[in-house]
């Protein structure tokens, strides 16, 4: 999260407003840069090396685990006090977050006639919450940061009830889905974790910002081995479905970050909001869709989760210096 940016007032011009900001924007910058590279060669590595990667599939929960807790370290009150503030524009980027991602999941998986486990895989990361990169891609993009965080935040609480829901109700034809048991889990690797990480905050201020600089790039790691581990094992299916899972993911993406920002101008939003939304309804958190789907379907249903990773990562830094170089609409 980019709690600096949350006070930010400029709206045109292209340079942070003090070294603190400018310090953070270069960070930003690399992370954005770095992060798709590191997801990348974890995913080679994991395809070469199964034998290596395979067998730390039993720790994916936990690695995912330590994510959430990063995520949760990164909260403060005030980022709860824009939801009360804004209760509208907040409402209208969970609701489409929570009805774009999944749908067009489901559309794609229909039309381009996806095996069931890939089926369930791609609409898995639709019914997911918002991506831990969100915040960045918003920033970059001279977008609402506030609002990022806000709308990922709350679509990260309120995802052991909608997330199963809405698996269920979407990808039931294709799998069996135990959506009770899918709860739990999403309870404890994701909502404990979080509130774990948000008391951290709280009653470790002193401790916590000294390790804050670190947790981009700590997040960054876990989420590029726990691709590394998802890829390794559906390595043997890769080849064959590599390529329409591809095709799924990008059009997946393209629509949430497309869709996202025509709901911000639907809900008369102004344009850094509507920029914000493009990325909390584009970018998924992928990391628990992997999780999710290793843990209550197969390797291979999470291999749309892996590539999404990647992807979504590599579109939404592209998109977010394009719309920085536009000039913001008033």
């Amino acid at each position: 999260m980019l709690e600096a940016t949350n006070s930010q007032t400029e709206t045109s011009s292209p340079a942070p407003v003090n070294a603190a900001l400018a310090a953070e924007a270069k960070v930003a910058r690399i992370a954005v840069t770095v992060f798709p590279i590191l997801v990348v060669v974890a995913g080679v590595l994991g395809f070469l090396l199964p034998e290596v990667f395979k067998p730390m599939g039993v720790a994916v929960p936990y690695l995912l685990g330590v994510i959430m807790f990063c995520m949760g370290l990164t909260l403060t009150p005030p980022d709860f006090a824009s939801v009360a503030r804004r209760p509208w524009a907040v409402a209208l980027g969970i609701v489409a977050h929570y009805v774009i991602m999944p749908g067009a999941g489901w559309l794609i998986a229909v039309l381009l006639q996806l095996p069931p486990e890939l089926a369930v895989g791609l609409i898995l990361v639709g019914c997911a919450p918002s991506g831990t990169a969100s915040n960045v891609m918003a920033f970059l993009a001279k977008g609402d940061v506030a609002l990022s965080v806000a709308v990922a935040s709350v679509s990260t609480l309120i995802a052991p009830i909608v997330t199963p829901a809405l698996t269920l109700l979407l990808a039931g034809s294709f799998l069996h889905i135990d959506a009770g048991a899918m709860v739990l889990d999403i309870v404890k690797t994701v909502l404990l974790p979080v509130i774990a990480g948000l008391l951290a905050r709280l009653f470790l201020s002193k401790l916590v910002a000294k390790v804050l600089p670190a947790l981009p790039w700590a997040s960054a790691v876990v989420i590029s081995l726990i691709v590394a581990i998802v890829v390794a094992g559906s390595a043997s299916k890769i080849v064959a479905a590599g390529a329409i899972v591809f095709l799924a993911v990008v059009l997946h993406n393209g629509f949430g970050l497309g869709l996202g920002y025509l709901a911000g101008k639907l809900g008369r939003l102004d344009d850094k909001a509507r920029r914000a939304l493009a990325f909390e309804v584009g970018m998924q958190n992928s990391g628990l869709a992997a999780t999710l789907a290793t843990a209550h379907f197969s390797p291979l249903a999470a291999l749309p989760s892996a590539v999404f990773s990647l992807w979504h990562n590599i579109s939404g830094a592209i998109v977010a210096a394009w719309l920085a170089r536009r000039p913001l609409k008033h």
